[in-house]
Parts: C-alpha cells; structure tokens; sequence
C-alpha cells in the first residue's frame, strides 16, 4: 500500500501539486488520469522519488520516503518495478538481457537462478521464443511485454507504469491491459498506471484518480466514473463521440457496467 498526505511539489513559483490525498492499495489497479499540464506526471515522479516533494508525505506500507536515508531508499528501489514510456529497452542487450537487468543490479542470484527467473516471467507475458533477438527485431506490443517482464523480474512489491498503452493498436492495449491486471493479482502488487487511454480506465480501473492544475480534484472506479458528478472529469473522460453515447446508454439502462458495454478486439466473432 501507499499513502499519500498532503503532496506538494513547487517548481520555483509554480506549484505544480497542490496538497493531493489518496491511497493505492496492494493487489488493484490504480491509474492517474488528466490533462496534460495537470501535474500527473509529476506526482508519478515524486512517487517515484525522481522529484523530492516540497512538502508532504509518501508511506510505502508504512515507510516514509520523504525521511529515508540513502541506504533506504535503495532498498526501496529494489522492490519496485517501473515501465517507462516507449519501454525503454537498451537497442544493444537482447531480450534476455534486457531483462535480467534488474536482476544484475539488486540481487546475488547466481546465473542458473537468473536463468530460471527470466524463463518464468518471459513465459508469463508470452515472449518464450524471443530470448536471443534485439528490441529492433520485434514488434512494439513485443516490446511493452519485455518491458513488463524486466518491471516484474525481481517480484516488486509496487510496479509503476508510465502510458504503457502509448503507441499501441487497440487490441495490442487490450492486451496490455489484461497482463497489468493478471500480473497484479497473481503477484499482488501495488500497481499505479499513468494513461491518457480512456479505455484502459473503462476496464482496469479499480481505482481512478483525477488530478486537475495539480489538484485531485476526483477518485474513485471505473463503474463510478460513468455516475461522476464532476463536469471536468465527465467532460474529459467522455471527450469522444463513442464515450458519450457507451454513458448515455448506461444511464439509460443503468443495468450493466460500461466494461461489458465496450467490444474488446479479441471478443468480436
């Protein structure tokens, strides 16, 4: 779990986080959603402690990374698992190497126990037959899958996540999407989600939260989000044609979720 109090972050003059408040909880999807400009991006970092917060204060189960020592906050380091927009993949290691990197910088394993952790996550985001060839030599979903299987190596117990989705076709970040959700339940995970996707806070949102000129200034879940009373966040969420009429059909109806209204990709006949 982490908690956030009272978060603020001031370039200069400008204060780009104002006081935010919430709390991701271990085993859900939480994505942060906004603007750009909206200061989401810096309240990631500041998680993240690329940012040191002006004021406030950041507990990691308990922790607080706002009075670490150094020593500390690499321990912390060691437990969380980050995809970075674009994947950020290095053109000159191969897959396998790509993902053992976390593996060489914050564990003694041996080789033969490296060895049997890549197999494992390569085979849980389905990337067995993909060891040996260069980020160049597959596709971007493929990529986004190395990327998350580096992120997971090392059984983080927070995994952040930078528009994962950025860049992908539809049924690509559907299948992004399902592997976010599998892997934060199956390792139970403290997972938080940076996206512009709308579609992503439709089906995996278990937590949603809105932040506006560095105010949270909404949260709560994907079925919520379509009752919301907030003009901003309907205004932004249901900035589409097609998002528009999926509410107005639910509070039509009001008998199903807007998850089992969307026809993913991989369920058309």
């Amino acid at each position: 779990m982490i908690e956030v109090k009272e978060l603020k972050k001031q370039f200069g003059d400008n204060e780009v986080l104002k006081g935010i408040n919430t709390t991701f909880e271990t085993g859900k999807v939480s994505l942060i959603i906004g603007q750009s400009g909206s200061g989401k991006t810096v309240f990631l970092k500041s998680l993240l402690n690329v940012y040191e917060p002006s004021s406030g204060t950041i507990l990691f189960d308990g922790r607080d990374l706002t009075q670490m020592s150094r020593e500390d906050k690499q321990q912390l380091r060691s437990e969380i698992g980050t995809v970075f927009q674009g994947s950020a993949l290095f053109d000159s290691l191969t897959v396998e190497e790509n993902i053992s990197f976390p593996l060489d910088m914050f564990t003694n394993l041996t080789y033969r126990e490296k060895k049997r952790r890549i197999i494992d996550v390569m085979g849980r985001v389905h990337l067995d037959n993909a060891s040996r060839k260069y980020p160049s030599e597959i596709s971007g979903g493929m990529q986004k899958r190395v990327a998350i299987a580096r992120a997971i190596v090392n059984n983080p117990k927070y995994l952040f996540c930078d528009e994962p989705n950025s860049g992908l076709d539809p049924y690509t970040s559907n299948v992004i999407d399902d592997l976010l959700l599998e892997i934060t339940k199956e390792y139970n995970t403290t997972t938080i989600i940076n996206t512009h996707d709308m579609n992503s806070v439709m089906t995996i949102g278990e937590k949603i939260v809105y932040l506006r000129k560095g105010i949270k200034e909404w949260e709560g879940d994907k079925d919520n989000v379509i009752k919301a009373g907030n003009k901003n966040l309907v205004d932004f969420v249901y900035s589409s044609e097609l998002f528009k009429e999926l509410r107005e059909y639910f509070l039509e109806t009001n008998k199903t979720s807007i998850e089992n209204i969307i026809t993913r990709p991989d369920q058309q006949s």
